[in-house]
């Protein structure tokens, strides 16, 4: 993720936002997830992030969920004034804030697809 250009991060980002807002109910956090671990490295992105999930959360009545990405949101600027955002983390409450990870395969496929598209030639 880190070899990505800041505009290439935010293509990537958007590409999995209109992937989530368009997808299917039970694959929608896969979709949120993949963009989490594409945009936790750009803070606006990172917030972004949470900010879904917790709503997404709500919609789903997943109230441990929502308890976690609000302490996400609390903890956000602090990680990322401190530098301390582990690659891969997919932002999920059942995930620890400091946990560095390999996504998994079908969040890792999405990434992968929405990173792609950045490096086609126009």
């Amino acid at each position: 993720m880190d070899a990505l250009t800041p505009l290439e991060r935010r293509i990537a980002y958007a590409r999995l936002v209109r992937g989530f807002v368009d997808a299917a109910s039970d694959v929608r956090w896969n979709w949120l997830m993949a963009a989490h671990v594409v945009g936790q490295h750009e803070p606006g992105l990172h917030f972004d992030s949470h900010r879904r999930m917790l709503r997404l959360a709500g919609e789903t009545r997943d109230w441990g969920e929502a308890a976690g990405q609000l302490l996400r949101i609390a903890l956000l600027p602090f990680g990322h004034l401190l530098r301390r955002i582990p690659l891969g983390n997919t932002g999920r409450a059942e995930v620890g804030v400091t946990q560095a990870m390999e996504p998994p395969e079908p969040v890792q496929v999405l990434v992968d697809w929405a990173v792609l598209a950045t490096k086609l030639p126009a």
